[in-house]
């Protein structure tokens, strides 16, 4: 038998884009290149030699969030039959709900060729963030978009997701099925996260003051509760400015956020080197998003020592129990994140006893045996 033949589409594959394209790269990073073959279909394609086969197929621009672009093939879709039918896929594998995946769906139906999903973007959460302008219109909007998840994700042989939360979601927003979801978390590079990168007064060159720093780390697009954000640090102004906010990641909406934040301290994308010091050097990880499928960042910052203080609705809530592994609050509570803040900062034993479950939790996350998984059921998938 040759080499197992997996086409995967994705609207974006520009490495390190956001938390679902670092997921993808986990894979496609470790792809045992003897055993199999790629082609790898995309709105937005790799800026580098990825190894296989790209093809790109044409995107428009995603309405206020200029930085992305989704595939749009409806005078296309002969070009990527012709291209599939040289190709002649084993499994068909898609990153998202959108035109590309509802054509990959539909072409592995047709051809009798199993179809697998990552879920990685939780895109029902996000229309009170992009129909706000018509508050009407959220459940309107909202019903429609299940209706799609589930017209999408019932007919695939297998959808991963990353925590029982989500499976949750998805059963009880989308009325899907069900049988056909699998829990498949997310890992953890173990070496780039430690409490050990610390390092004393690391923020002082940026604040020149001795607050207790307060970081948020993540894409700066509408969806990750920008807003919430903004209205704790106003409260925290109001009160007498007792935390520096430390923002960390840059995205469509920075500019606005900048205009919320005046006196917060913006610095842009990071390396993971760097990342690796920010995250152990601050003193609290603020992060009230509540349209995660899993928080990359959440984990990222738990290995790094630092006490997190997280929405109590996404993804996260499945492995951050509250007042054991993280503070939970509730998204649209301000008042709810500063007592949090001023909890953890004043008592020890509790801002120890979640840091060191934290830590005990983001030892388990490992991305080799995650990843051995996948790759043993896409040969299952293949082969039975």
């Amino acid at each position: 038998m040759g080499k197992i033949k997996v086409a995967f589409f994705s609207d974006l594959l520009v490495r390190n884009f956001d938390g679902a394209v670092r997921t993808m790269y986990q894979i496609i990073d470790r792809i045992p290149k003897e055993e199999f073959e790629y082609l790898f279909i995309c709105g937005m394609p790799p800026k580098e030699d990825i190894g296989f086969e790209v093809m790109q197929v044409p995107t428009i621009k995603v309405p206020r969030n200029e930085n992305y672009e989704m595939s749009f093939i409806p005078f296309f879709k002969n070009k990527l039959r012709q291209k599939l039918k040289e190709f002649q896929p084993d499994i068909i594998q898609f990153a998202s709900p959108s035109q590309l995946s509802t054509f990959a769906n539909k072409y592995g139906k047709e051809n009798n060729i199993p179809v697998v999903t990552i879920y990685h973007t939780h895109f029902i959460s996000y229309m009170q963030y992009y129909v706000d302008f018509a508050k009407f219109l959220i459940p309107i909007v909202e019903r429609k978009v299940a209706k799609i998840i589930k017209s999408i994700y019932d007919e695939v042989d297998a959808a991963y997701v990353p925590t029982e939360e989500i499976r949750k979601q998805l059963l009880e927003k989308c009325n899907l099925k069900g049988d056909n979801i699998r829990i498949w978390a997310r890992g953890l590079k173990q070496d780039a996260f430690d409490p050990a990168f610390r390092k004393e007064n690391y923020f002082r060159q940026f604040t020149q003051n001795d607050k207790p720093n307060i970081l948020f780390a993540s894409r700066l697009v509408m969806e990750k509760n920008l807003k919430l954000v903004a209205e704790v640090y106003k409260k925290s102004e109001e009160k007498g400015s007792a935390y520096n906010f430390i923002i960390v990641g840059d995205g469509a909406a920075r500019k606005k956020l900048e205009k919320w934040m005046p006196n917060a301290f913006f610095l842009g994308s990071k390396s993971h080197e760097e990342l690796s010091t920010i995250y152990a050097s601050a003193d609290l990880f603020f992060f009230p998003s509540l349209s995660e499928t899993f928080g990359n960042v959440i984990t990222e910052a738990m290995a790094s020592g630092l006490p997190c203080v997280l929405s109590s609705e996404g993804g996260h809530i499945s492995f951050a129990e509250h007042n054991k592994v993280a503070l939970l609050c509730p998204p649209d509570n301000a008042d709810a994140f500063l007592n949090a803040f001023e909890q953890l900062l004043k008592n020890d034993t509790l801002r120890t006893n979640l840091v060191k479950n934290a830590l005990e939790f983001t030892k388990t996350l490992d991305w080799d045996a995650l990843v051995d998984a996948y790759f043993d059921d896409i040969r299952k998938f293949v082969n039975n």
